[in-house]
């Protein structure tokens, strides 16, 4: 049996606090963010550009409601279209706008609604993103799992009827090596029918490995598309280089990967240029690979351990849904997911207009399903949870709730043949 390595950071060294704090209050000390480091693949796509001109270009105070309108009345959205139903004219069109996404999504999805589970497997950070409860300076229990953990985790989880998971790891390689979580895929490839990674970014011949060892899809957050933004956000390591994450999808296909998912975190900067940036970026790589299977996220901020406060900028309920159905009209084949981030009641409401994917019997901590899923009492080896979650339904209430509103949950939606 492997070592758990599980230790309480509770107590960092004078040195540490004054990196801290210069990484906080000198820009000069940290590392240009738009600069690679050694071993980072650069693929030289041409994606990158094609977003980020669109989004340069943005000005939303210059639509109007009739351009909203227009939008609306188009069978096909362009993307000045989607621009307008973002803007800010398109929030007295709401309504509009969800009658028209709900009829994209019924022509496209039906009545189905598909569902998933997480599995953090280990909570080491090296990077320093002062939102996130996991960075390196937080004060946290971190944890490890070990393949014997992982595979008790995954046993209960499969009990419960869940057929998809998604297996996340803190963003260490250090900790959380590329071999270690190619293991965990080939344990969950025996008990699930689709297995989701949403790790560190890697190169092409790393994700073509954790493709074969049964990874199918790859999640990454960009969480601002803001350059500027993002380098006062993430402070140090690898998950500082901004042109090395935006790339981690394109990389993924390359190496195999059924499909691919994309989300800004919303709340870290202007929503509404982060949202059309996300919807862009899978435009483009669309059209590059259209083989491939592509799927929007739309997280908004939420609280962490030791800092209650992180809520999203100017990123209500009505906003948020106003984003779901100007990506729903724009990208009428993409899945989009909507996570337990949200309320059950928002959630509820939003996969009867917008999104196709929810997830359920969540725990964003490490070592803990036994205790959420079966009431046995939680063992004093767990780590850390990532944010707080607002929707705890398990899957057998998620899949009741989904079914009481008409529409049809589904465990899995693909077959290997």
């Amino acid at each position: 049996m492997e070592n758990t390595f599980f230790v309480d950071s509770q107590h960092l060294s004078q040195a540490a606090l004054e990196k801290k704090h210069r990484l906080e209050t000198d820009p000069a000390s940290r590392r240009n963010h738009m600069e690679y480091l050694p071993g980072m693949e650069v693929i030289q796509s041409d994606v990158c550009r094609q977003v980020m001109n669109q989004v340069k270009s943005y000005d939303d105070s210059v639509y109007a409601p009739r351009d909203v309108q227009a939008a609306l009345e188009h069978q096909t959205c362009t993307i000045e279209d989607f621009k307008a139903l973002l803007s800010p004219a398109g929030a007295p069109f709401l309504e509009e706008m969800a009658q028209r996404a709900r009829a994209e999504t019924s022509k496209h999805f039906g009545n189905t609604v598909y569902l998933f589970t997480p599995l953090y497997i280990a909570n080491y950070c090296e990077n320093y993103c002062v939102y996130c409860g996991f960075n390196c300076y937080n004060h946290i229990r971190r944890m490890k799992l070990n393949m014997e953990q992982i595979e008790h985790e995954m046993q209960i989880i499969a009990q419960s009827g869940m057929e998809e998971i998604l297996i996340l790891t803190g963003e260490s390689r250090a900790w959380s090596d590329v071999a270690y979580i190619g293991e965990a895929c080939k344990l969950a490839r025996r008990y699930f029918r689709m297995v989701g990674l949403e790790i560190y970014p890697v190169n092409t011949d790393e994700y073509r490995y954790l493709h074969q060892c049964g990874a199918d899809y790859v999640t990454v957050f960009q969480e601002t598309y803001d350059t500027d933004k993002y380098e006062t956000l993430h402070l140090a390591g690898h998950k500082r280089v901004w042109p090395y994450r935006f790339d981690a999808q394109e990389r993924a296909l390359r190496g195999g990967m059924r499909g691919v998912a994309f989300s800004a975190l919303l709340g870290l900067s202007d929503f509404r240029r982060d949202a059309l940036a996300s919807a862009l970026h899978v435009y483009y790589l669309q059209r590059k690979y259209p083989h491939a299977e592509m799927s929007l996220s739309c997280p908004r901020l939420r609280p962490i351990i030791n800092n209650e406060k992180i809520n999203p900028l100017d990123v209500g309920e009505r906003e948020l849904c106003q984003v779901l159905c100007a990506y729903r009209i724009f990208l009428p084949f993409v899945g989009i997911t909507v996570s337990s981030r949200e309320s059950a009641a928002f959630r509820n409401g939003i996969v009867k207009i917008a999104a196709t994917k929810v997830s359920a019997g969540v725990s964003t901590g490490i070592g803990d399903h036994e205790s959420k899923y079966t009431g046995k009492e939680a063992s004093s080896v767990q780590g850390d949870e990532q944010f707080a979650i607002d929707d705890n339904r398990s899957l057998l209430k998620m899949y009741q709730d989904i079914s009481d509103e008409g529409l049809q949950p589904v465990l899995n939606d693909y077959l290997y043949v």
